[in-house]
């Protein structure tokens, strides 16, 4: 499987990353990877309806997400993976995906949440993932529209 884009973005699916994000990651499929949301019905149905013309949407647990990587079945595919939470992504490398980059989009402000950037909110949890992910040599870049500047995570944490 080839990862042609990771993203945080707790939003997940809506316009900017139907019309735009999916074109920049020029994958086939969108997989959304959280035990959270693959455990919420509604939410997943909703999810698996508003994916972009000729994408397919997945949405998977983590450790379904991490098998599938690992099918050979799937070694041809070209992914775009979608995250709510940067846990999930530390999760998914520590169970062997070698995820290099990932764009943060969008963490909602919160109670117990400090925001960082307009468009992305982080409590201790947050940063100790994403230092962690920093220590594994991982790009973090906050980019919330494509077109936007990258801002390099680690000096805004």
């Amino acid at each position: 499987m080839k990862i042609n884009l990771c993203r945080i973005d707790d939003r997940l699916i809506h316009g900017q990353v139907a019309t735009v994000w999916a074109k920049e990651a020029n994958a086939e499929r969108i997989i959304v990877c959280s035990d959270e949301v693959a455990k919420d019905d509604i939410r997943k149905t909703l999810l698996l309806q508003v994916g972009p013309p000729g994408i397919k949407v997945s949405v998977v647990d983590i450790a379904k997400a991490i098998r599938v990587y690992n099918n050979p079945k799937y070694e041809n595919d070209t992914v775009f993976l979608l995250f709510t939470c940067p846990q999930d992504v530390l999760r998914m490398i520590e169970g062997g995906v070698p995820i290099t980059s990932v764009n943060i989009g969008g963490m909602a402000f919160k109670t117990g949440k400090e925001q960082i950037t307009k468009a992305v909110s982080v409590d201790e949890s947050d940063k100790e993932a994403f230092r962690r992910m920093h220590e594994l040599g991982v790009e973090l870049e906050i980019r919330p529209v494509a077109t936007d500047n990258k801002i390099d995570l680690m000096t805004k944490i």
